[in-house]
């Protein structure tokens, strides 16, 4: 993202209030009547009470947009005074969490300013996606405040806005009373892939990395066009809207790699061969979200081949390998290598198929809606003698969130005597996990499941299985929790299924990476 964009932004929203305003404010019975249906009315009559006229309201859709508008407008304001607080900062911790929250108040502005672009295209599930996006780009913004322990100076500016409690708002208007907007769409699949994979993308991933045809390379002996991965995407900022092929050949490349261009394909040698490796961790002074080794925020990153990894080791705390927050992205035939917080599933529509991943506490989270499939997931020695395979983070009942593992198998990466595994523990108060037709081993605990802080997200969670198989699949001695689906019919693991969950029909089979699309 540059600097550009938030007046970009704004022009945007110019343009919009031009057209659609009229010469005079809501009445205040107008918009109590429609602000009483969210579930936060009071920000929601401040902000609208004597505004322009978006348009009439007879209609919800006429409200939605009234919504979106004000929203964009209060998230251009915060990004503003977020970008003033950074004269403010006092030290190395508060520089870090505003840097952080510079970036997330940015690719919000994006997020809301794309349901309301006319050049988009954004149908239901798409403004579902991304406002549960901009939403969970505030939340992360606060979490490094709290990660980093930046005081009430700082951290309260950052997010006393009401931008969350509008995007709160919208995302419960838009949804369509099913908790997940996602499941209107059929399954459809492509050679095993979501049918939004292009055909080309396909043919790229079944290509070993030598044959592809790449637009640049990446070397560490000089045969190469670039010497680092960094310089690399810094090249493929002329791709445009095309697909621009990055081919990184076997080497381990010590570098923290982020890709901000939209649909960039990096292709490596293959697992532990090519290797992007780092160490940023939380207990060295870095948020989960700065901690990242490779962080990809362009929309429709396709990666193959390649393994990430962050050494900070298991106590170091939160220690991200690979952060995601790319829409419509794939990784096929890669590895994530850490101990805490290996892979960040930030935000957006994501997709994960014959990949390995290793880590210890909560080595699989973050609040995307994303299918992991045909997965190894590897839980190793940690340092109090309790691993958490996933920590989902959904803060609102009406994103359409979630991770969903399915046909993939969960082993010891190494002895795990003694040590206590569970399937996940609720990060935030909507949490929603589902096991599918996995190989449990007998590494995890009958239980299953455990608790993050005494009762809390006990009830308000979602956490199913179906089909699971292995030592550790028997469902007799899991927790009793109100949110616990011990034993999901074939109707209820169906919506967390490619095809319904993240709509992979529509996307996937362009990418070409085979998939099952259904149970």
């Amino acid at each position: 993202m540059t600097i550009i964009f938030p007046f970009l932004a704004i022009q945007i929203s110019c343009l919009f209030l031009l057209f659609f305003s009229g010469g005079h404010g809501y009445a205040i019975s107008e918009i109590r009547s429609w602000c009483s249906q969210t579930p936060h009315p009071e920000p929601c009559e401040y902000v609208l009470a004597g505004k322009p006229n978006y348009g009439p309201v007879k209609h919800k859709p006429d409200f939605i947009k009234a919504l979106l508008k004000v929203t964009l407008e209060r998230a251009i304001e915060a990004q503003s005074n977020t970008r003033g607080l950074g004269a403010k900062c006092h030290n190395h911790f508060e520089k870090t969490a505003w840097n952080d929250c510079q970036q997330l108040y940015e690719n919000t502005i994006e997020r809301i300013n794309m349901t309301i672009d006319p050049t988009k295209k954004c149908d239901h599930v798409e403004m579902q996606t991304w406002l549960s996006t901009a939403l969970t780009n505030l939340e992360t913004c606060k979490v490094g405040c709290q990660e980093l322990h930046v005081g009430d100076s700082m951290s309260l500016p950052l997010m006393n806005n009401n931008v969350s409690s509008l995007i709160s708002n919208t995302l419960a208007m838009n949804n369509d009373g099913s908790g997940n907007a996602s499941l209107n769409y059929e399954p459809t699949y492509y050679k095993g892939f979501p049918s939004w994979m292009k055909p080309g993308d396909r043919k790229l991933l079944q290509s070993s990395g030598s044959s592809v045809k790449a637009d640049v390379v990446v070397a560490q002996d000089g045969s190469g066009n670039y010497k680092t991965v960094g310089a690399a995407l810094a090249a493929a900022k002329s791709g445009g809207g095309r697909r621009f092929v990055i081919y990184v050949k076997a080497g381990t490349y010590n570098e923290y790699v982020e890709v901000k261009s939209s649909n960039i394909m990096m292709i490596g040698d293959g697992i532990g061969k090519t290797i992007i490796t780092g160490s940023k961790s939380v207990g060295g002074g870095s948020t989960s979200f700065g901690s990242a080794t490779m962080g990809v925020n362009g929309d429709g990153f396709i990666g193959r081949g390649i393994t990430v990894r962050n050494t900070a080791g298991p106590k170091n705390q939160q220690a991200v390998a690979l952060r995601c927050g790319s829409d419509l992205s794939v990784f096929y035939q890669c590895s994530f290598e850490g101990y805490q917080d290996t892979l960040y599933v930030l935000s957006n529509r994501q997709f994960y198929k014959d990949c390995d991943i290793d880590g210890t506490v909560d080595f699989i989270f973050g609040n995307a809606a994303v299918v992991l499939q045909n997965c190894n997931i590897r839980a190793r020695d940690p340092p109090n003698k309790t691993n958490t395979l996933t920590a989902q983070g959904r803060t609102d009942p009406n994103q359409n969130t979630g991770i969903s593992i399915h046909n993939s198998r969960i082993t010891a990466a190494s002895s795990l005597n003694g040590v206590k595994t569970y399937l996940g523990r609720p990060w935030k108060q909507y949490s929603r996990t589902v096991f599918m037709k996995t190989y449990i081993d007998g590494i995890v605990n009958p239980a299953g499941w455990l608790p993050w802080s005494g009762s809390f997200a006990l009830d308000t969670l979602y956490y199913g299985e179906y089909m699971n198989t292995g030592p550790g699949s028997s469902t007799a001695n899991r927790v009793k929790w109100k949110g616990c689906h011990a034993t999901m019919g074939a109707a209820e693991a169906s919506k967390f299924t490619v095809g319904n969950f993240i709509a992979g029909g529509s996307w996937l089979p362009s990418t070409n990476v085979p998939f099952n699309n259904g149970l």
